[in-house]
């Protein structure tokens, strides 16, 4: 049975996802303050020993269903459609702004042409196709920026000719996450990556969705 075995011996990730839903759970019925909850999710979420995350929620009760985890899995799970339709796309920006963002269908393959230009793509709500996206930049003198959440994997293999790639994402998420790799050539251009929301940014956010929820419920 799961309770003889030893703390240590658990998967963190599981260990920390108890820890993390025993918080939200407790803070969203008002059992400890925002400030009690922030602080103990920092640690939480960032810590490599068993203890000290188990440690953050020893003292709290564990939630009484699934109903958190549930909402929580609709919200923070990247979204799959393999049978959604979307061919290999092209994004052409000279002397312009060319942006995709929201719940749009991500294709295997994205070209992305730019000339003293700025091409935007946010994957925060994406919609993938593939677990595997290649997304072939050419870019001179231009500003091009990726944005996505810290679920997904990004490794970029760009050719910089006095030009600069500003990536700190690669391999932060699991083997089973999305991949994005970003492939080619720069000319006197800036590519950057970036966390849309940090992951502590968005389980705040839904812990206090789900406490204006509870409050809204005990309203009526």
């Amino acid at each position: 049975m799961q309770s003889q075995i030893k703390l240590e011996d658990r998967p963190i990730e599981q260990v920390r996802e108890e820890t993390i839903d025993t918080l939200i759970y407790n803070y969203s019925h008002a059992v400890i303050s925002e400030e009690a909850f922030e602080r103990r999710l920092d640690i939480a979420t960032v810590s490599t020993s068993h203890q000290e995350i188990v440690d953050q929620a020893k003292d709290l009760h564990p939630p009484k269903d699934d109903s958190i985890k549930q909402q929580q899995a609709r919200q923070f799970e990247t979204t799959y459609d393999a049978s959604a339709k979307s061919d290999d796309d092209k994004i052409v920006s000279v002397l312009s702004t060319s942006s995709k963002s929201g719940s749009w269908i991500v294709p295997k393959e994205i070209t992305c042409i730019s000339v003293l230009g700025e091409i935007k793509l946010d994957f925060s709500n994406a919609i993938f196709t593939s677990p595997n996206v290649t997304i072939k930049v050419y870019s001179i003198l231009s500003s091009d920026k990726l944005y996505v959440p810290e679920n997904i994997n990004v490794s970029t293999s760009v050719i910089n000719i006095l030009s600069g790639v500003d990536d700190h994402l690669a391999t932060v998420a699991g083997r089973q996450a999305p991949h994005i790799r970003v492939k080619g050539v720069g000319l006197l251009t800036a590519i950057k990556v970036k966390v849309k929301k940090t992951m502590k940014e968005k389980f705040v956010a839904f812990a206090n969705q789900m406490k204006d929820l509870f409050n809204d419920t005990k309203s009526y």
